[in-house]
């Protein structure tokens, strides 16, 4: 070993031993936080804050992302050393939802994994669980319908966001793909595998199931067979990667969020959703979405649902920059609420900082 080699390595270890020492140090100022709020530690318009100031600080040659993972965990890790958050999402485990509460939380939460995503807000409103972590959007595949009817039927507020590149994994207990005679996945990830499918596997059968993490699971049971699932069920289910990321779309991205019996407080940079419902007269739409223009509100989702109150008629779900309680949004706000049939703030919460 060099001099030069041994001198860095002694200087590594010093390093490491500031840095424990610093965590160490940090853990015992959230112990006094948790002792002095004596109630829920976790704020997501804080950790929102604290990421994003860590990235706009980071000198490098570490990227921002990897900062933001880091930290991410240290701040999971300090929130459990008080009692660990309990975190419900649509199983079951090794799932993409799975991946995004991870994303979120960190590693130190109890996360729960449930059948189905009405069950994932049961879990919330009943107070079984802290948090609850649901798709809503897929960027090929559109929205959700199932998380959007539940928003507006439950009492449950929007308190994050998540958004998760999506890579689909060609995964086999084989070496190969050769000996496979059938194919496990569920239907969206086929829909979004569909181009590769037909270029690679055109004459294998493909076998619709529940999720992905269910086909990984039958995979490992099968030797004949193989499944599109993500690395997280791959790693689970101890499967080979016989392709890697064979999606479609390189971009494909799911948009999750994190529900809760509170909502965010403003963390400088957020979004606010609401849903509305618009009398039956001429004109009605342009009515109630001129305000969000005038007070210079910046919408970036328009999405129609069919209502369950009558046939053909239909509630409205907008997206749209900032916090219901930053002054033009408040603004639009009151005058929606004038010209609506029906408004509901689902909540308003940081974006997606990670």
């Amino acid at each position: 070993m060099s001099d030069e080699l041994l001198k860095l390595r002694n200087q590594i270890d010093h390093l490491d031993e500031e840095i424990l020492a610093r965590l160490a140090e940090r853990a015992q100022c959230a112990q006094r936080i948790g002792v002095i709020k004596q109630g829920n530690l976790y704020r997501p318009e804080r950790e929102a804050q604290v990421l994003r100031r860590l990235a706009d600080a980071n000198p490098g040659p570490l990227p921002d992302a990897a900062v933001q993972k880091v930290f991410r965990e240290i701040m999971s890790a300090c929130l459990a050393l008080e009692q660990p958050l309990k975190v419900a999402y649509l199983g079951p485990a090794g799932t993409f939802s799975e991946s995004a509460s991870r994303k979120h939380f960190g590693s130190a939460p109890n996360f729960l994994p449930m059948g189905t995503i009405d069950d994932v807000f049961r879990a919330v409103e009943a107070g079984n669980v802290d948090y609850g972590v649901v798709p809503v959007e897929n960027s090929t595949e559109g929205a959700v319908g199932g998380t959007l009817d539940l928003l507006l039927a439950n009492p449950l507020k929007i308190c994050g966001e998540v958004k998760l590149r999506i890579h689909q994994q060609l995964l086999s207990r084989a070496e190969g793909i050769g000996a496979a005679k059938r194919l496990y996945s569920h239907a969206q990830s086929l829909a979004q595998c569909h181009e590769w499918l037909n270029r690679n596997l055109a004459s294998l059968p493909r076998v619709p199931v529940a999720s992905n993490a269910e086909a990984a699971r039958l995979a490992a049971e099968d030797p004949e067979s193989c499944a599109i699932a993500g690395e997280a069920a791959a790693e689970l289910y101890g499967l080979n990667v016989l392709a890697a990321n064979i999606e479609d779309d390189p971009n494909n991205s799911t948009r999750f969020l994190v529900i809760a019996r509170h909502d965010a407080g403003p963390s400088g940079q957020d979004k606010t959703s609401i849903v509305f419902s618009a009398p039956n007269r001429p004109g009605a739409m342009y009515t109630l979405l001129e305000p969000l223009a005038r007070h210079g509100v910046d919408m970036t989702k328009l999405q129609s649902r069919p209502a369950r109150g009558g046939l053909w008629e239909y509630v409205f779900y907008v997206d749209f920059v900032g916090h219901q309680n930053d002054p033009g949004v408040a603004g639009a706000l009151r005058e929606l609420n004038e010209q609506a049939a029906f408004v509901k703030v689902l909540g308003s919460y940081p974006v997606a900082a990670i």
